[in-house]
């Protein structure tokens, strides 16, 4: 028989098997962002070469500066990746934020840490 968790009076129940798959895929994708803003927080060491040329420094700079906003991209991502863990662990995963209801396993199984569900996210776009 398959065990089955309800979540905070909320009328819907996840199978305890999908649970833990989602929170699994995102304990690794929290570890692989974790990695990803490390190696991008370095800073490059602009004029530390004795032979360095503006144009390589240039783009140095160029490159950092790119590497900033998609380390803010990671970080946000990394929030949602930990609230949906939160919520797993709290018994509130699955639900909307936005209307409450259920957020589909079509949904989840491709963005496990999915806030919204499927017709909310449509009428977010428009």
């Amino acid at each position: 028989m398959t065990s089955l968790n309800r979540c905070s009076n909320l009328g819907y129940m996840i199978n305890e098997h999908d649970l833990q798959n989602y929170k699994e895929q995102l304990e690794k994708e929290a570890g692989e962002l974790e990695i990803k803003i490390k190696t991008l927080k370095k800073m490059p060491e602009f004029g530390n070469d004795v032979e360095s040329d503006l144009s390589e420094e240039a783009d140095e700079a160029e490159e950092y500066s790119a590497n900033l906003g998609e380390k803010d991209v990671y970080k946000e991502r990394l929030t949602d990746v930990e609230r949906a863990i939160e919520k797993i662990v709290s018994g509130e995963y699955g639900k909307c934020e936005k209307c409450g209801e259920e957020i589909s396993s079509d949904v989840l199984n491709v963005s496990p840490e999915s806030r919204l569900c499927k017709d909310c996210k449509i009428s977010n776009k428009q």
